[in-house]
């Protein structure tokens, strides 16, 4: 663009991996941006299943161990303490799990149905409610540490409390790393009207018919 003195206007370059490029760039700084994230989510996304589904399993093992050795008559001592941390564990990485897939319940038919406007403002205020909840989450959850450093399990004097109570931090940190990988994306949804639960029942019906033509051949 020329400006009337005749000098030549440096074009205004916007970094596709900044968040601004993402939310309200151009549709080409957008699906660099998209790809860029895509880069990132997906990794974490296939690490956090990896760890939530290894975290199933072990509860699963250590509560059929504890109930056959109960069966006949021996115990596990360590059984209570481990099985509850692992139970918390594993609510609080599968719900930073749940918050990259946006799967947190929510009521996306009804923000898909108001004006454009209040879906924006509907949209940025559940996000920074979210955001500073895990961000006071986060600090307070790290303090704690701090007092529980010297302390230990009961049954396991080995294992610190500042260990098994380190989930709170680390999952607060993933939770808002995992909100603002999927913000993008869910900010172009609703943006579009798109209701995600209906477009998650389309998807089911989808594979389900997949499914079945193969095989019917």
């Amino acid at each position: 663009m020329t400006t009337q003195t005749g000098a030549t206007a440096a074009p205004l370059s916007v970094s596709p991996s900044s968040p601004t490029s993402c939310v309200s760039g151009s549709p080409n700084h957008e699906a660099i941006c998209m790809n860029s994230l895509d880069r990132l989510r997906v990794p974490l996304e296939r690490l956090l299943e990896v760890f939530t589904v290894g975290l199933l399993l072990a509860l699963t093992v250590i509560v059929l161990a504890a109930v056959a050795l109960r069966t006949f008559g021996g115990a596990l001592p360590w059984y209570d303490e481990v099985a509850s941390i692992n139970l918390a564990w594993l609510s609080f990485y599968g719900a930073s799990l749940a918050a990259l897939k946006r799967a947190h319940m929510g009521f996306p038919g009804l923000v898909a149905r108001a004006p454009a406007g209040l879906r924006s403002a509907l949209f940025a205020v559940s996000e920074l409610i979210v955001i500073g909840f895990f961000l006071v989450v986060g600090w307070y959850g790290y303090r704690v540490l701090e007092v529980l450093a010297w302390d230990s399990l009961v049954a396991l004097p080995s294992v610190g409390l500042d260990v098994t109570q380190s989930v709170i931090p680390i999952s607060a940190a993933l939770f808002i790393l995992c909100e603002l990988l999927s913000l993008p994306l869910a900010w172009r949804k609703m943006r579009a009207g798109v209701d995600s639960e209906e477009e998650a029942i389309e998807e089911a019906i989808r594979i389900a018919e997949q499914d079945l033509k193969e095989h019917r051949t």
